[in-house]
């Protein structure tokens, strides 16, 4: 019965996963975009900590999530932080060439 519940569960955050997915290609703007891999990130670190539950060894899917989410959250700030100063770098190149 749990199994079901949980694999209810994974196929829902799966749908969302989709939809964020879409998201991510549509997006108007690249932060839109990364705040989009971001969230497929957290969405696949729920779940592996739900298989981690299914299949009775939370212990070793705790640690593969801990370390997923981590990597996704540096690669977030890393992305944001580069295409931020790209955007502040192409502003200041427009402004200096319109005075």
């Amino acid at each position: 019965m749990v199994e079901r519940i949980i694999l209810a569960f994974c196929f829902a955050l799966g749908l969302l996963i989709l939809l964020s997915l879409y998201r991510l290609v549509t997006g108007p703007t690249i932060l839109d975009r990364i705040l989009c891999g971001n969230i497929i990130g957290t969405k696949t670190t729920v779940m592996l900590l739900l298989i981690g539950i299914m299949y009775d060894d939370l212990g070793m899917f705790v640690d593969i999530s801990i370390a997923y989410a981590l990597l996704n959250f540096i690669a977030t700030l890393g992305a944001s932080k580069y295409f931020i100063r790209k955007q502040q770098e192409f502003q200041q190149e427009n402004k200096g060439g319109e005075l």
